[in-house]
């Protein structure tokens, strides 16, 4: 999940929101944060055709193409000429998360593709000699990498968790490769030197998997307890979210990746400054650090009952510069937005698409 990782100036806004939220936080363990303004979303949603979560289990198209320092696995759907959407998902889950909003997105015209990020899935490194790296600034450049391989030259781009946090990225550092971005819980760039203040206890609280995977024994008990810990943050990051044993199952089958573990906990630790980075991406991770404005199109989306708490869009609002449109979710939405409320998430990448 998306975390701590927020510039400074965000940072002092969350830690005074989650401050000031201490109570309410202390009364509900999984943290629910709402935020008091929305755009009412449903009132566009009548534009695609109805859909209830878990229709479609299939995608059309599974593939595999070199891209960089990967063979990536991929979904595509959709007509082979129409303009680009590249959906990405997060940790701890797949492409799945998107395997209603795909279909969708295809049927009004949109080449849809939907990568296992590093680390998951059927994406292998070409060489085993790769350092196993998951700091911020690299999915982001094997997501170029891909679009490059695909020859997709710019393209729509929406994900959530980890994903959302890459598709700010590309549109910070080449927005040239961006017609817009969906971004699940607005602004998520940032950097272990940001991420290194502490929060008030009861946000720290909810980070608590972070510290453990800070641990040799949490990198053992990670690699030893994979669907089992992933099932439960699951759980705790989507409260109201009811899913059956055969969707979690479907996702799971993701983490057996032999390079998963690696990459989870090299991702985590590099947040909090515990592992390095490759010098080779230290350019862009210091641009990053900056905390860079997003120019391109963007909608930002918040589930109304996100486990894994964010501050409101007022706290990050201003590092989107372009043209802008914030949604909250209801209907006890959580932090896989896409695989829950799929018809909201596909909406904003066609209102994107019209900023």
């Amino acid at each position: 999940m998306n975390t701590i990782n927020m510039p400074e100036d965000i940072n002092h806004q969350r830690r005074r929101f989650l401050s000031n939220s201490a109570m309410a936080i202390a009364v509900s363990k999984l943290g629910i944060l709402r935020s008091v303004k929305a755009e009412a979303a449903n009132e566009t949603a009548a534009q695609l055709a109805p859909i209830r979560p878990g229709t479609n289990t299939p995608f059309k198209s599974l593939k595999q193409i070199d891209a960089g320092l990967l063979n990536v696995g991929y979904a595509e759907d959709g007509p082979g000429d129409g303009p680009a959407v590249i959906l990405l998902h997060g940790w701890p889950y797949d492409i799945h998360s998107f395997v209603e909003v795909a279909p969708l997105l295809a049927s009004a015209g949109y080449r849809v593709v939907v990568p296992y990020l590093r680390g998951y899935g059927s994406t292998r490194f070409l060489s085993s000699e790769t350092l196993r790296n998951g700091q911020q600034s690299v999915v982001a450049v094997d997501i170029i990498n891909l679009m490059d391989a695909l020859k997709i030259q710019k393209a729509i781009v929406a994900g959530f968790d980890w994903g959302a946090r890459t598709a700010n990225i590309i549109a910070a550092i080449w927005p040239e490769r961006r017609k817009g971005i969906v971004s699940v819980s607005g602004y998520l760039i940032g950097s272990p030197a940001t991420n290194a203040a502490p929060l008030p206890p009861a946000a720290e609280f909810e980070w608590w998997y972070q510290f453990y995977f800070a641990t040799e024994r949490g990198k053992l008990g990670y690699g030893k307890n994979t669907r089992e810990f992933n099932k439960l943050i699951w759980k705790l990051a989507s409260p109201k979210w009811d899913f059956d044993a055969a969707t979690f199952d479907r996702s799971a089958a993701t983490f057996d990746n032999p390079d998963h573990v690696a990459i989870v906990i090299h991702n985590y630790r590099w947040r909090l400054g515990l592992a390095e980075g490759e010098p080779k991406y230290d350019d862009i991770e210091k641009r990053l650090a900056e905390a860079p404005v997003i120019t391109v199109p963007t909608i930002t989306l918040e589930g109304d009952a996100n486990g894994a708490p964010h501050p409101p869009d007022s706290a990050y609002r201003r590092k989107f510069s372009g043209k802008y449109a914030y949604r909250l979710i209801n209907g006890g939405v959580g932090h896989n937005l896409p695989q829950e409320a799929p018809q909201a998430f596909a909406q904003a990448v066609i209102d994107v698409d019209r900023l």
